[in-house]
């Protein structure tokens, strides 16, 4: 008896040893110890924001979801449980809008895009905002400085609520971090102003769903705010969003750069370093790429100028929504890109997959970072585009979603038929056959995916080739309608009846093989910095080859008429003028192509529209050849200019193609049988609007400067006067003539004074720098440049010019006094004295 009782108090001491072992192992490997039993044993009170034992905060009723943190829901909570080892670690924060107000943006828009840390201080975690605008190498002295300068902002805070039970992780609850107005991960403060919101509605605001993967965690949550101007609904005084957060682990080992060169258009990340050993800062900007490698074995291969499979193939999923018939037109747009990468040197670098039914993975997701997915929404909008995720440290693209909105179909219906219907059988109805919408499916298709690959718009191709050219059947069907898919080339609008055999649109081309193979062939062995030399000896081997060149999109002030959207060619008076004889075909075949037994003319107004639109872009062509300014990127080592003014001669030639086929009346846009279909009123006007449109563009500031510079320079250019005469002389040429002045001229005359006023007080114009190569604007001082000189000489003419016309009926008579009295107006303002 004694003897067991002395085995039984031996386990005991052993049990309460192993204990004491076991306790003190656990705190030597961390300092995570219980804080309400060290409270107990300290013998002070436990203070009730001190970390509770695990099992009291995820209790058993918690679901749990494993992945880059595990994701604890309980009771409208959600916990992080964060493991010790993704602390200090960089993630990528993506926000998005995934269902939207109407007239707020659309679903998938990117909102914010922030580089996050994770950090443990005390008692609470401290989630920062990494940024990468400015950086140097840690090992350089002046790093400490950049930290010192670039403190990194502190996002939100949380109280550490347990540690799991092995102490390896730190359980958080990020509820508030996704329910409270962090304007960062909501609605940003350029869409709030406009809408005048003035705050968030927490009563109407929740979370949807917070989903974890192996390398990323979605957040969705429902913001609701107070506006006093909401785009829609406006009884609710309010705008309500869903919104999706994607946060993304970078990689462990970061991709190298590849520095960027504007003379390849790309999209591209940057920051600025002061580590290096130039004398001042620089700023570094590097592609966005995906992580394309030779595997081991296959470097020799490589080598040796074969095709290699690489590393990590770019994979598209389609999305199960996509309705079957357009599945394999979207893969085929994918894999186009395939002959580029072999450009590259390798094979199957990209391809098109279905994704696993739900019964053969139930944890497949479009929402899981590790796939790329072409997302096909049904919603009214008319668009589709390519976003994608990078690594800022790199450019790295980490994914991909392609958003395919189901009305993409009605805008390529409308655009097809009014560039090719004159000449081509399968656009003369108001519904397309299948495998009709199927190819223009495939074409958008690839050119949303050259952006998912890094490219932008490459707006500078369509010029390369001779217009004439579009008409020939052997060289389109060899190179397409332009070297580049990445251009607006849209269809072949050039082609004119009799042109049999001719290509209708771009495809993969010579621009865009030599894209891919500048920004993804691998130079093995060479440091980003070492690359450069070799990078620019691939650019200088194609200088000077229209095939090969790279025009920045513009918007608004267009000072490149070669670097255009929507045109073909390199002439484009010759251009528009084939597209408006193909306009003129279609015109009095609307009705009988638009319209159907039962129906109503609803397609009849949608095409009409069209082809307003498709006359106004070819003004819009033409136009800005007047006071144009060619730009071709080139480096030092190159001879010639970057910036050339457009001939005196072209631009003359331009404006005497507005005079003849604007603001000489369009009369065979006005057709009396179609209007009678589709509208009680509105035909004076829609033509008014397109030549004042035009007026005011030739009428631009900038446009206006630009010409006064050049000329400055070269006496031979197109001078601000002499554009001015031409205008004038062909707006008012029933001056001269004595004839009747008709409604739509009178029309475009009051366009042209009301114009000349708003120059005569316009405010200065800023130079603004180019925003990712879309946005500039040249600067005009206008109170002190030539411009409101030339104007008040232009309205003193005018205005002689009318004092002594003669003839015309008694409305023009009037117009020609209502003139008069209007440019007196202008030129000796009358003051209004008000009493009060």
């Amino acid at each position: 008896m004694l003897k067991h009782l002395t085995f039984k108090l031996l386990l005991v001491v052993s049990a309460f040893l192993a204990f004491s072992c076991s306790t003190a192992k656990k705190a030597s490997k961390s300092k995570k110890t219980d804080a309400t039993e060290a409270a107990k044993s300290s013998g002070k009170k436990p203070d009730k924001n001190d970390p509770k034992p695990y099992n009291k905060v995820i209790t058993k009723d918690a679901k749990s979801d494993e992945g880059l943190f595990t994701v604890h829901s309980l009771d409208d909570k959600f916990y992080y449980e964060i493991p010790d080892s993704l602390f200090n670690r960089e993630m990528l924060m993506v926000t998005r809008i995934s269902k939207t107000a109407s007239g707020l943006g659309f679903g998938g828009g990117k909102q914010n895009e922030q580089v996050l840390r994770w950090e443990k201080k005390g008692k609470k975690v401290v989630l920062r905002v990494v940024s990468y605008n400015v950086t140097a190498a840690d090992s350089l002295p002046v790093n400490e400085a950049v930290k010192n300068s670039n403190f990194e902002p502190v996002l939100y805070t949380f109280p550490i609520k347990a540690y799991s039970k092995d102490s390896t992780s730190t359980v958080i609850d990020a509820t508030p971090l996704f329910e409270k107005d962090v304007k960062s991960l909501g609605l940003p403060q350029f869409r709030r102003t406009p809408y005048k919101v003035s705050r968030l509605e927490s009563n109407k605001s929740f979370i949807e769903n917070i989903k974890s993967y192996p390398r990323n965690i979605e957040a969705r949550h429902v913001k609701t705010y107070a506006a006093g101007r909401p785009p829609s609904n406006w009884s609710t005084g309010s705008i309500s969003i869903e919104i999706n957060n994607s946060m993304i682990l970078l990689p462990d080992n970061p991709m190298k750069r590849r520095y960027f060169d504007e003379r390849v258009g790309w999209f591209t990340s940057s920051t600025t370093d002061y580590g290096l050993e130039d004398q001042k800062s620089k700023s570094l900007t590097y592609l966005d790429r995906w992580r394309l490698e030779v595997k081991d074995e296959d470097i020799e291969k490589f080598k040796r100028g074969e095709l290699v499979v690489p590393k990590k193939q770019i994979v598209y999923y389609i999305d199960r929504a996509t309705p079957k018939k357009w599945r394999k037109y979207i893969k085929q747009g994918i894999e186009d890109w395939q002959v580029a990468f072999e450009a590259a040197g390798f094979k199957d670098a990209i391809i098109a997959k279905d994704p696993p039914t739900p019964e053969e993975d139930p944890e497949w997701t479009p929402e899981d970072v590790r796939y790329s997915v072409v997302r096909y929404l049904a919603s009214p909008i008319p668009n589709a585009n390519g976003p994608h995720v990078s690594d800022p440290r790199t450019g790295e693209i980490l994914e991909s979603d392609i958003n395919w909105y189901h009305n993409v179909m009605s805008l390529l219906r409308g655009w097809f038929f009014v560039q090719t219907a004159a000449i081509n059988p399968d656009a003369q109805s108001p519904q397309f056959k299948d495998e009709v919408m199927g190819r223009l499916i495939r074409f958008v298709s690839a050119h949303e995916v050259g952006h998912t690959l890094g490219l932008p718009h490459n707006m500078g191709s369509s010029v390369a080739y001779p217009v004439e050219k579009l008409r020939d059947a052997e060289f389109t069907q060899k190179y397409g309608t332009a070297p580049s898919i990445m251009d607006y080339a849209r269809f072949n609008y050039v082609a004119q009846p009799g042109d049999e055999g001719v290509a209708l649109m771009p495809n993969i081309g010579v621009y865009d093989k030599y894209a891919i193979a500048w920004g993804y062939r691998p130079i093995l062995d060479k440091t980003a910095e070492e690359e450069k030399e070799i990078l620019n000896k691939w650019i200088v081997k194609h200088a000077g080859d229209p095939m090969y060149r790279f025009g920045h999109q513009q918007v608004g002030d267009v000072h490149d008429p070669s670097s255009q959207t929507e045109d073909l060619g390199d002439n484009a008076m010759l251009a528009s003028e084939y597209g408006i004889k193909n306009l003129k075909r279609i015109v009095p075949n609307l009705i009988e192509w638009t319209t159907e037994a039962g129906e109503d003319y609803d397609d009849l107004q949608e095409m009409y529209g069209h082809v307003i639109s498709q006359f106004n872009r070819y003004m819009g062509h033409v136009s800005n050849n007047i006071g144009g300014v060619y730009e071709h990127y080139k480096t030092a080592d190159q001879d010639g200019a970057v910036y050339t003014a457009v001939p005196k001669a072209h631009q003359k030639e331009a404006m005497q193609f507005i005079q003849d086929n604007l603001f000489d009346t369009p009369d065979w846009l006005i057709d009396k049988t179609i209007f009678d279909r589709i509208e009680y009123s509105g035909s004076v006007e829609r033509v008014r609007a397109l030549q004042s449109r035009t007026l005011n563009n030739i009428l631009r500031l900038g446009r206006m400067q630009r010409l006064i510079e050049a000329h400055t320079y070269d006496s031979n250019t197109y001078a601000l006067t002499e554009m001015m005469s031409d205008l004038r002389k062909g707006i008012w040429s029933e001056l001269r003539s004595g004839k009747k002045i008709d409604t739509y001229r009178r029309n475009l005359q009051r366009a042209h004074i009301d114009r000349l006023a708003y120059l005569m007080t316009a405010k200065d114009q800023r130079k603004a720098p180019a925003f990712g190569g879309y946005q500039k604007s040249t600067a005009v001082n206008t109170s002190q440049s030539d411009i409101r000189a030339v104007v008040r000489a232009e309205l003193k003419t005018l205005r002689s010019q009318l004092r002594n016309a003669r003839g015309g009926d008694s409305m023009s008579r009037m117009h020609i006094s209502d003139a008069i009295e209007r440019i007196n107006n202008v030129l000796d303002p009358k003051v209004v004295v008000t009493k009060g």
